[in-house]
């Protein structure tokens, strides 16, 4: 049996994911003004920064758009549904928010008039949490594939 060994990167750069996923990078800009789930990072330089799930959200854009033929809303209204779905099953982050959201407006603190800084720094701490779970994630199929 051959093992896959190839290191996965935590980050690709515009050029990188145009080439993995097929599409044209001007492409990928339009479809962040298009899709609310589709933000890549900057890094400090100022240029986007993708990460797996990143790639893996593009792919089943892609599919919708290309493969379905779905219109860009249609695409939108299915993305929107699955996604919620899966961040119920696991616990994500989005799972997590609504119901923090949901305990916020119930005391009566809405999470729109926090300072920006206070959102920012969620907003920076939830990207950090995620980016190490991924990381955790590959580190441990990594460590399964060497025993």
């Amino acid at each position: 049996m051959r093992k896959n060994f190839a290191m996965q990167k935590l980050y690709y750069s515009i050029s990188e994911v145009s080439k993995i996923t097929d599409l044209e990078q001007y492409v990928l800009r339009y479809w962040e003004t298009e899709f609310e789930q589709l933000k890549p990072a900057k890094n400090l330089a100022g240029n986007r920064i993708y990460t797996n799930k990143d790639i893996k959200l593009i792919l089943l854009i892609k599919k919708l758009l290309r493969d379905e033929k779905y219109t860009i809303e249609g695409a939108k209204k299915i993305l929107k549904s699955y996604l919620q779905k899966e961040d119920k099953k696991v616990g994500t982050p989005l799972a997590r928010e609504n119901e923090t959201s949901s305990k916020e407006s119930s005391r009566g603190e809405l999470k729109l008039f926090k300072s920006e800084d206070e959102n920012k720094k969620e907003s920076k701490d939830e990207k950090l949490k995620n980016d190490l779970k991924e990381l955790r994630n590959f580190l441990n199929n990594l460590l399964n594939e060497l025993e």
